[in-house]
């Protein structure tokens, strides 16, 4: 029989679509992938080394796992990812349950550590892997939508990031390589794209003949069958207007942009190197409000940074007031060693970060509130999903403007659609986060029914600002 193995991933859709390039090399390899860890020969726990609290959520995932051992049928615990990277010495001294330890540049030879009687106990070469069209993934999510990673690691400095050491200078991939992994996924029924990078804006900079992100989307656009492409992590430093009228022009580039601007204050822009002035960021947010009408736009902000007075948590409480943004995840300032700011001086106390956090968030849940209330009569596309994880007497899909894991669904409660299809809903009620709707027209060649589609948990962890996970991914299916 095959050897089965489980996979537990933690953190952000980076880190996910390395989880199903780990998938996809151990399905190429005779491993069979399974959904419940008890079953599995082989763990792997896909890690996360960003902040505080993602860092404790990966060793809590790490040793609940490694009980499995003694429980389950697990022979081997294997630790990746990038608390890996960042602390292999560290773990590999306390935890002796864990019998390798693979870095971010390991990724391709996880099959061949975890297969080898005499593999390595630590795996961590210099974090230099990034994937091509070529390289073996399987999809996690439902199968009509898929992360595209365009780029991997980020050449930026910012004072508080540790990303950098973890995953190495930005190395992006080339627009036709891009667009063959595209032209793939919509081969398996892909309709919808989240395209992901450390920082999606500097895209193509290091390639020869300094290729663009707007060189790219064109061509992504022209994949047949890709219906939706939505973009993330859009760093604001450099935002060409060229880049604008690429979202402004193409139909299938949804009208939803993750661009995340940190803070309002210029004193601490500064001090977080972040190479913009507030002046910059606002009259940017407009330029873009303006080329592309009707845009939603995600945003993370910090609270709590070295120095960050009174005044300046202020002038940020105010330009969320004045933005109202659609969406938005605020996070309490983590102190990481190995950062500049780690060695600031006036470190905010704990309480105060938190303090801070609870204020800006009371007043974002209220301007989503207002902002959802204003969808109630409107009509939109609606990507189904599936059956509701709350009620089976509910379907459960996203409009183009909530993305996938991150923000809230659209539940539909009057009508015939199956997962895959894009159907027109009109909005009949609004919650926080969710809405709720009837479907009032659907898409030619709709599925047919009886079809199955892919089921995954949810949490809805990233409007909070917490780190996001854990991400199980799974291979269970439920009937239509």
């Amino acid at each position: 029989m095959r050897t089965r193995v489980y996979i537990h991933t933690l953190g952000c859709p980076k880190n996910r679509v390395d989880s199903e390039i780990m998938l996809g090399t151990l399905q190429d390899a005779g491993f069979r992938l399974e959904s419940d860890p008890s079953l599995a020969e082989v763990i792997v726990v896909n890690t996360c080394g960003f902040i505080e609290s993602a860092k404790e959520e990966s060793i809590e995932a790490i040793v609940e796992l490694s009980a499995q051992k003694q429980e389950g049928r697990c022979k081997k615990l294997v630790v990746a990812g990038c608390l890996t990277q960042r602390y292999h010495a560290e773990l590999a001294r306390e935890l002796p349950e864990v019998d390798h330890f693979v870095g971010t540049g390991a990724y391709p030879e996880i099959a061949r550590i975890v297969q080898a009687a005499q593999a390595q106990r630590v795996i961590v070469p210099d974090p230099d892997f990034v994937h091509a069209a070529s390289t073996p993934r399987v999809n996690s999510l439902p199968g009509h939508s898929a992360y595209l990673k365009i780029a991997e690691g980020c050449d930026n400095a910012c004072a508080f990031c540790i990303i950098p050491k973890l995953r190495g200078p930005q190395r992006s991939r080339p627009v036709a390589d891009v667009v063959a992994e595209a032209e793939a996924l919509a081969a398996q029924g892909t309709v919808e794209l989240s395209l992901v990078a450390q920082d999606l804006t500097a895209y193509g900079q290091d390639l020869p003949g300094k290729v663009r992100l707007v060189d790219l989307l064109p061509a992504l656009c022209r994949v047949e069958g890709i219906r939706w492409i939505r973009l993330h992590y859009a760093y604001p430093r450099d935002f060409p207007d060229a880049l604008i009228e690429v979202m402004a022009s193409e139909s299938k580039i949804v009208k939803y942009l993750d661009m995340p601007l940190q803070h309002s204050s210029d004193r601490l822009l500064r001090s977080m190197k972040r190479g913009r002035p507030s002046r910059y960021l606002r009259e940017l947010l407009a330029k873009i409000r303006a080329g592309v009408p009707g845009i939603a736009i995600r945003t993370a902000l910090i609270v709590g940074l070295p120095g960050e007075t009174a005044e300046d948590f202020q002038d940020l409480l105010e330009f969320v007031e004045e933005q109202r943004f659609e969406r938005l995840g605020v996070f309490e300032y983590s102190r990481e060693e190995g950062t500049p700011a780690a060695e600031m001086a006036h470190q905010v106390p704990a309480r105060i970060r938190k303090a801070r956090w609870e204020k800006v968030m009371a007043l974002q849940n209220r301007i989503a509130r207002e902002q959802q209330r204003q969808m109630i009569g409107r009509r939109v596309e609606v990507l189904v999903e599936g059956r509701s994880e709350e009620t089976e007497h509910l379907l459960a899909g996203r409009h183009s403007q909530q993305a996938p894991e991150i923000d809230g669904l659209t539940y539909v409660n009057e009508g015939v659609a199956y997962p895959g299809e894009i159907v027109t809903v009109e909005v009949t009620d609004a919650h926080d986060y969710d809405l709720v709707g009837k479907v009032v027209a659907r898409s030619r060649g709709a599925p047919a029914a009886g079809c199955r589609q892919r089921k995954r948990g949810r949490r809805r962890r990233a409007e909070s600002g917490r780190a996001a996970g854990p991400l199980l991914t799974q291979s269970s299916y439920i009937p239509q």
